[in-house]
């Protein structure tokens, strides 16, 4: 069994629904956790790895090596390596479902598949590619067309990369009608 696509519980939308092998690894997911709150990157890096040997789908491992990759070691190509990992192996089971919408963002099943789509996004910022990273908001937006996480606000930054849009002090300078 794959990653694939179900309608929520409730009725509200749809859930990524991880394998029978990822959700056999929650526990070594949780002890992983516990290494990183306690220094041990090293060995949970290792630990992570090791997972995906056996269950190349486990988003959440994807995600937190993207986060250690960036956080730990600035190594922001092997963030996005991981990052979009997760984001294809998400948009790859719902494109099996044919794109299903609304996805919640903040419902449990999806946060992991949101998260290494938003540190996909920063990634592809950092290393200068916004066409990509512009096209993943609008993916992300079309799934969960509320936007819980925010991401239409990144448009701009990423458009302007981080120039101010509108420069206050020249507007009521004369000569510029004013």
């Amino acid at each position: 069994m794959t990653l694939s696509v179900r309608r929520a519980k409730s009725g509200n939308g749809w859930t990524l629904v991880p394998s029978r092998d990822a959700r056999d690894c929650a526990e070594d997911l949780d002890e992983v956790r516990a290494m990183i709150d306690a220094g041990e990157i090293d060995i949970a890096v290792d630990e992570l790895r090791w997972l995906l040997g056996n269950c190349h789908e486990l988003l959440d491992a994807h995600y937190l090596l993207g986060q250690l990759a960036v956080e730990i070691d600035g190594d922001v190509p092997l963030a996005r390596g991981h990052f979009g990992l997760g984001y294809q192996l998400g948009m790859k089971a719902l494109k099996k479902a044919r794109l299903p919408t609304p996805v919640p963002a903040l419902h449990p099943a999806n946060r992991t598949f949101f998260d290494c789509g938003r540190g996909l996004i920063w990634c592809l910022h950092q290393l200068k590619k916004p066409e990509m990273a512009l096209e993943i908001i609008e993916q992300l937006r079309q799934l969960d067309p509320a936007d819980p996480l925010a991401l239409t606000a990144w448009i701009d930054e990423i458009k302007t990369q981080g120039m101010p849009i509108v420069d206050v002090g020249t507007m009521f300078r004369k000569g510029n009608g004013g």
